[in-house]
């Protein structure tokens, strides 16, 4: 298995997403500075967590105007998977491969605690997950928000692969992580990398990301 993991300045979950990859799935991993393009086809394309451009403006507005960040789009479109966490699934909706946006937590304080998603049965990704997973969050701009149209179309579409059960920052639908259409892009706040280490115990991550190595 190869994985890519795109990194911006302000990254900071890069090494952490590419270690587990490496050490837990045997994958070979490479990482694409912000300013650099590729044209291969990896198993997975990673957009880890940070800061990216620290949040200057909005948090991923100016990373999706990267050359990396083309590559991405066009590896997307071509069928590619894609895995935005926290500040990438931020650039994920900046970049358009995901609707709607991450607004501020609606305590408009940071937040850093362990919580319980709910994965979606009706979505292809979340399908066979069972149960609550705990999973750590870490930000200030999580709260997801889309218009009533869109809502509505990611409902009924089974694009919405997790919820929180106590909603932690205002997230409209408790919505924790969505898909595309098409199902080879997740975008969520959570932080699965942070739930794969057997020496605390926490192993709900590595069922996500099997989940989408999956589909």
């Amino acid at each position: 298995m190869k994985v890519r993991v795109v990194t911006f300045p302000g990254s900071n979950c890069d090494k952490d997403v590419g270690t587990v990859f490496a050490s837990e799935f045997g994958a070979t991993v490479e990482y694409t500075w912000y300013k650099d393009s590729f044209s291969d086809l990896p198993d997975l394309v990673v957009l880890p967590g940070g800061f990216s451009f620290g949040d200057y403006l909005r948090c991923g507005a100016m990373a999706k105007f990267s050359n990396a960040m083309e590559s991405v789009v066009t590896y997307a479109n071509k069928g590619g998977k894609v895995l935005g966490v926290c500040n990438g699934f931020q650039i994920l909706t900046e970049s358009g491969l995901l609707p709607g946006a991450l607004l501020h937590n609606r305590t408009l304080k940071y937040i850093c605690k362990d919580v319980d998603l709910v994965p979606v049965a009706e979505n292809k990704i979340a399908k066979g997950l069972k149960g609550d997973l705990s999973i750590p969050i870490a930000h200030g701009e999580g709260a997801y928000f889309a218009d009533a149209e869109t809502l509505e179309r990611l409902e009924k579409n089974g694009q919405v692969v997790f919820r929180y059960k106590e909603n932690p920052n205002g997230s409209l639908h408790d919505i924790a992580g969505i898909c595309n259409e098409a199902g080879n892009v997740l975008g969520m706040m959570p932080h699965p990398e942070r739930a794969i280490n057997p020496y605390t115990g926490k192993m709900d991550g590595k069922q996500i990301l099997e989940a989408l190595l999956k589909k």
